[in-house]
């Protein structure tokens, strides 16, 4: 579109006191070459007429100088035929200032950051969303469990056709082999007669779901709105089995040709199936397996033969009467007294208090022990706890088991230390019961079958304990692969109760990626993000380094071993456009040559040492908020410093941060989410790659004789609002102790 702009600056919230909007207007009018205009409130009725009187005239490309870009989005929204870009004055300049803030360093901040605004917008193109040829609505439900139960049945309901796929020869999962299941309603002591046959039978009913019983799926390729999908009998071998995933280390000697990569073969495989069944999107439902007790000998799981884990047991009070004394172990004992089983969890607590009822219903005699050390029982089933204290023939106790015995004549000693009465007790019991932990199935078992160039399975389980995460705590039931979204058993251990909840939020969430798919948008979390990747391949040496780094498998490889872009599975991170040495890649507002030309406006002073300038690059998921919190708070930001806005620290290109130095700031930071262990990046592993990123070209700093110290990588929480400035103050007094750059004034 021909592009006409306009800056406008608000003079409310304190902006017209802090600072002198006359001269600000000038350094727009007279650098940038921009008409500017100013308003006591540009939120307002008045000031929103007045842009869109302009909006009139055809300026179509709007500069707003107030408040931060994470507030009053529908305010400064002036239609999908124009382009807002915010400079912010309000949080990140004068509400940020120190009581004796020097006027000038203010005014200098400020101009800065209009400086960056305007620069941007002009660096800016209108986005296209991307357009399927073809959608498919279908969701493919794999499993038909509870959870598979739920999502088919719920996605049927809006008018979605369903094909719901279930390795059994029956539905019902686990849920068919229970003999009672919690409560579900007050007083929340009585347990209820399954009604998992119900949601069968609807289920069958619908006219909307297709069931395929005995299968699993062969392969799964392409992406959302336009999966295929070949299906096979359930344990039968296919010669589309999934491979292995390429080890990195591997990957290598599969460029250079030396070794055949293993998920070749994808232009094969679409082309032997061409009536494969055509998907937009899938729930992965497959549930879970009882986590192995076998490793603790002491415990005589496999060796003694009534000792059985939870799982067993329900088996065998489902078909017929349970033992009249059972031990219902929680945790190991012995060395690990002091946690539990693998993956143990509020779920397996209220197991063993609703088989320990099934103890007392069946005999009028029966006694139940319960030896745990720590017992969950969230929201009302603190009630039905409570219920089981009150039962006479329950006795729960803090307790570490230390060795079960077969006594010889049919029964069973276990002896337990460190009981809530301060002794060492041996209990004769009947049969001895573990509480073995809910394992998803994706840990073990190759469930997906995905055909993406890296490979079959989600990635990087082992970081979640094998569940298919992509961040548990922002966006529930998604996975490392768009398009495709997992509940109940395979995300985390759930009641029944929560897995309907589950179920039913991973097929709306099914269904919002097929919607989005369609409207050529982004899903979570840039929701409605009209951009994606655009690559100029002339210059692509092939390097793969943006296929390896895509969080989201969102790209394959051509036959040639070029990239081969899928729009609808990129989550819009820009972590291709960080990966990528040859700087061909970038979306229409958001590329390599506009935030280089940001840092480049910032101006540079080479004769006050005193005046040092710092960039920071802050993730807008994280850091970006805390950093606007703090402005909030009034809370006292070093002035010397200048934040740029990112998708993610994934989508940092290196040479940002050279284009800094070279300019002659003094120092350059990220600052982005916590990654590791605890992460928190909305895009897995944004910041962990910028700091990898960052140790490479320190070596190159080294080399133009500039300090490897001017730059950094920060990790901020977004409740870290309060510890912000102090995290920008120590980097600025660190540059400060080694003095300006040297490249300053060159």
């Amino acid at each position: 579109m021909d592009m006409k702009y306009g800056a406008y600056i608000c003079t409310g919230c304190g902006i017209g006191d802090a600072l002198d909007i006359e001269a600000l207007s000038g350094v727009v009018t007279g650098e940038m070459s921009m008409d500017c205009k100013s308003h006591e409130a540009l939120c307002s009725a008045a000031g929103r007429a007045m842009i869109e009187a302009d909006k009139g005239e055809g300026v179509n490309c709007f500069v707003i100088g107030a408040c931060s870009q994470r507030v009053m989005e529908d305010e400064f929204n002036f239609g999908d035929d124009t382009i807002t870009v915010r400079a912010n004055l309000r949080e990140q300049v004068v509400w940020c200032q120190p009581e004796d803030a020097d006027a000038e360093y203010v005014m200098e901040l400020a101009s800065d950051y209009m400086r960056m605004g305007c620069t941007r917008i002009q660096k800016c193109e209108l986005p296209e969303p991307y357009e399927l040829e073809s959608i498919n609505k279908r969701v493919l439900v794999m499993g038909g469990g509870l959870a598979g139960l739920t999502a088919a049945k719920e996605a049927a309901a809006t008018g979605y056709e369903v094909i719901l796929i279930e390795k059994a020869d029956t539905l019902g999962g686990k849920a068919a082999g229970w003999r009672k299941q919690f409560p579900s309603k007050a007083p929340w002591t009585e347990l209820e007669a399954p009604s998992v046959s119900d949601m069968i039978k609807d289920v069958e009913a619908d006219a909307n779901i297709t069931v395929k019983t005995g299968t699993e799926v062969a392969r799964i390729a392409g992406a959302p709105g336009e999966y295929k999908a070949t299906f096979k009998p359930a344990g039968a071998k296919s010669e589309w089995d999934a491979p292995a995933k390429v080890a990195v280390d591997e990957q290598d000697l599969i460029d250079k040709g030396e070794m055949e990569d293993p998920n070749a073969g994808l232009k094969p495989y679409m082309e032997a199936n061409p009536d494969a069944e055509l998907v937009g999107a899938v729930v992965l439902a497959t549930g879970w397996i009882p986590a192995d007790v076998s490793e603790y000998e002491h415990l005589g799981h496999g060796t003694i033969k009534n000792v059985v884990t939870n799982a067993e047991f329900e088996k065998l009070a489902k078909e017929g009467t349970v033992p009249a004394r059972v031990a219902f172990v929680q945790s190991p004992g012995g060395a690990d007294h002091d946690r539990d089983f693998p993956y143990c969890n509020s779920v397996t607590s209220m197991v063993a208090l609703k088989q320990a009822q099934y103890v007392r219903e069946d005999n009028a005699d029966g006694k139940a022990y319960i030896l745990y050390q720590h017992m969950r029982t969230p929201g009302n089933m603190e009630l039905y706890y409570k219920a089981a204290q009150d039962d006479d023939g329950i006795f729960l106790t803090k307790a570490n088991v230390m060795k079960v015995e077969d006594a010889g004549d049919g029964s069973l000693s276990v002896a337990i230390a460190d009981t809530l009465l301060n002794e060492d007790v041996v209990l004769s019991v009947d049969m001895v019961v573990l509480a073995a932990g809910m394992e998803p199935t994706t840990k073990e078992e190759n469930t997906i079958n995905l055909a993406y160039r890296q490979g079959p399975a989600f990635m990087d389980l082992e970081l979640f304990d094998g569940y298919a995460d992509s961040h548990f705590v922002c966006f529930p039931y998604e996975t490392r692969r768009t398009g495709v979204y997992t509940c109940g058993g395979v995300r985390k251990a759930t009641t029944m109760e929560e897995t309907i909840d589950d179920a039913t939020g991973a097929a709306l969430k099914a269904i919002q990626c097929i919607e989005s798919a369609d409207r050529g948008v982004a899903v979570h979390p840039r929701s409605g993000d009209k951009t994606y990747p655009e690559f100029f391949f002339q210059r692509c040496t092939q390097c793969k380094r943006c296929t390896e780094e895509c969080p989201f498998g969102a790209l394959d490889d051509d036959e040639k071993g070029t990239p081969l872009p899928n729009p609808t599975r990129c989550r819009r991170c820009g972590t291709c456009m960080g990966a990528c040495p040859e700087r061909i890649i970038g979306f229409k507002d958001y590329n390599i040559d506009m935030i280089g030309s940001m840092v480049k406006a910032i101006e540079v002073p080479d004769d006050d040492e005193d005046k040092l300038r710092f960039v920071v690059f802050v993730c807008e998921n994280d850091a970006l908020p805390a950093i606007d919190m703090s402005g909030m708070r009034r809370n006292a930001m070093n002035n010397l410093v200048r934040f740029i806005p990112v998708r993610c620290l994934g989508s940092v290109n290196m040479v940002w941060i050279k284009d800094a130095l070279s300019a002659g700031l003094d120092g350059a930071m990220m600052l982005g989410c916590k990654f590791g262990d605890d992460y928190q990046c909305h895009f897995v592993k944004g910041s962990e790659l910028a700091d990898k990123r960052m140790a490479n070209i320190g070596e190159t700093l080294g080399s133009l004789g500039l300090e490897p110290e001017r730059v950094a990588v920060k990790e901020i929480a977004i409740t870290d609002y309060d510890k912000a400035p102090a995290v920008i103050e120590e980097f600025v007094q660190s540059i400060i102790e080694l003095g300006p750059n040297p490249f300053k004034g060159f």
